[in-house]
């Protein structure tokens, strides 16, 4: 329901500014969308102009009008570092959301508040979200405050004319609206303003009507005092829990996706954007250092390959960074983890580890933050197409003459759950009589049934559907036949903000995963962080 203007003289003539200024918004959108060749380099005089052109690979990017003045000055740097102009875009956040769902054009999103990028994320206009700051409101009076507000309360005096963010286009509103509700003020403090102060679409515009003296007092994120040493913030506990995330979202039909991203990275990193967010008065969040090409070390067990191969393709593309996979046994991967680490070596480590099983991922936990378990498969008896030797269970495995194939326990996860499925049934040293190689790999296991080399192989399901032409499938009705696949993210890595979105793709990927035979664990549409530790 749109947000009630206060009635007056004033009331249709704000409605008819607000409306024009929307109107010359979207035609400039829409210019820019047909690749107008007036191109602009960003500066305050481009203000809502996105009639420019990008047709040398300028982004374009939403602001919100109340965190302009670190945006620009990144923006600079970036561009004179880098010779890539960013066309910035300002209004409220909402009001910008709005924009982005009816232009579909443009390159990236930055909201006052984390949760106008979720919005535009379950609308499907943003893929990626990076954190760059965070800020909270407070009241802002002039310097001295000659009206002496000192409380929430203070807002209703009749000698009082305050200047509230329109909760339905500036995020300062829409969080102001939020707190006051919980506090039981809002009912009465709406009523207020409308009837003797005032509405705006932006922060600034709030804040210049204090400056200017036509509000008294008004809402505003405490960041925003460093523009105005005539006037001075106002604490009060009603607005101590409003901290918002400030965060830049990559649009979903970007053209230019890597692009994007690198800047998007450049503005989170610790010693590039979150730098000039803190020099303005923001507080900062823990941002990866940057690099211009930033890879991942990424352990990879595996029986996962199939399933991951293509997200990995997809994610190096959309991001424009390089991702170094590590594919082997488990056992072989957290034995190459446990000689980094006990060495003290320098690099090597892991970023990212997707493990065959929790078996092997649980021998390093220490080292690595919380997991999420992204899929799972069976443990299978794969013998030779037709069967020849009708083996339909474990105890089969135990006639005498049977050649069979199994994991090394050591070495990869599928031994050490073979070791433990067969010991749970009370057959592991008959079977193992019969056990005439063990494989480093779960991928080494198949083909030693495809060649006939042995009668039977202890597998994976997974691994089994690419030779099903060649090999039959005995599944085995035992809660101990089961690997789960976990996805964790390294404590000593220092690229922990992209190793989250690479997590985000991973978890995005049911497709992949079930076409390659595994069951899928994330619900549709849910996405479980693997972790929040900086």
């Amino acid at each position: 329901m749109p947000f009630p203007l206060r009635p007056g003289n004033a009331n249709g003539f704000y409605v008819a500014i607000l409306g024009g200024i929307g109107l010359l918004a979207l035609l400039g959108v829409m210019l820019y969308s047909m690749g107008n060749p007036s191109s602009t380099t960003p500066s305050p005089a481009a203000d809502g102009d996105a009639g420019s052109s990008q047709q040398n690979g300028d982004l374009l990017l939403y602001c919100a009008a109340g965190i302009r003045p670190p945006v620009e000055q990144i923006a600079a740097d970036y561009e004179r570092e880098y010779g890539v102009k960013v066309q910035l875009m300002y209004g409220g956040s909402n009001s910008l959301l709005s924009q982005i769902e009816i232009a579909k054009v443009g390159d990236l999103y930055l909201a006052a508040d984390q949760s106008y990028i979720e919005l535009a994320q379950k609308k499907g206009l943003v893929r990626e979200s990076l954190p760059l700051a965070v800020m909270k409101p407070v009241i802002m009076v002039k310097k001295g405050n000659p009206k002496k507000i000192q409380t929430v309360d203070d807002l209703l005096r009749d000698d009082v004319r305050t200047a509230l963010g329109n909760p339905d286009q500036a995020a300062i509103g829409k969080t102001t609206r939020t707190l006051l509700l919980k506090s039981g003020h809002w009912k009465k403090l709406e009523k207020h303003v409308t009837q003797t102060g005032v509405f705006k679409p932006t922060v600034p515009e709030v804040a210049n009507d204090v400056k200017l003296g036509v509000a008294d007092a008004a809402v505003v994120w405490d960041t925003t005092l460093a523009l105005y040493p005539d006037c001075e913030a106002v604490s009060v506990p009603e607005f101590d829990l409003g901290v918002a995330n400030i965060a830049v979202g990559v649009l979903s039909n970007t053209p230019r996706s890597a692009a994007a991203l690198r800047f998007a990275r450049y503005m989170a990193a610790s010693d590039k954007g979150q730098k000039v967010f803190q020099e303005k008065g923001y507080s900062m969040l823990k941002g990866d250092p940057w690099v211009e090409t930033p890879e991942l070390t990424f352990f990879c067990g595996s029986v996962n390959r199939r399933a991951v191969e293509g997200v990995i393709k997809a994610f190096e593309e959309r991001e424009g960074v390089r991702i170094n996979t590590v594919y082997n046994g488990c056992g072989i991967l957290t034995g190459t983890m446990k000689t980094i680490h006990d060495q003290n070596q320098t690099g090597g480590f892991p970023d990212v580890y997707m493990a065959c099983d929790r078996y092997y991922l649980d021998s390093v936990e220490d080292w690595f933050q919380e997991d999420v378990d992204i899929s799972d498969t069976s443990v299978v008896i794969a013998v030779p197409k037709g069967n020849p030797g009708n083996i339909q269970s474990l105890q089969d495995l135990t006639k005498p003459g049977l050649k069979i194939a199994m994991g090394q326990p050591e070495q990869c996860t599928i031994g050490a759950i073979t070791r433990q499925l067969l010991e749970a049934h009370n057959v592991y040293d008959e079977v193992m009589e019969n056990v005439v190689t063990q494989t480093a790999t779960s991928a080494l296991l198949v083909p030693t049934v495809t060649t006939r080399s042995v009668d039977a192989a202890l597998a994976y399901a997974t691994d089994t559907l690419p030779e099903a032409s060649k090999i039959d499938t005995i599944f085995i009705e035992s809660n101990a036949a089961k690997a789960v696949q976990p996805f964790a993210i390294a404590r000593s890595s220092e690229q922990k903000q992209l190793a989250r979105r690479f997590y985000a793709a991973i978890a995005a990927a049911r497709d992949p995963f079930e076409s390659a035979g595994f069951h899928f664990r994330i619900p549709a549409g849910k996405l479980e962080s693997p972790s929040t530790t900086p």
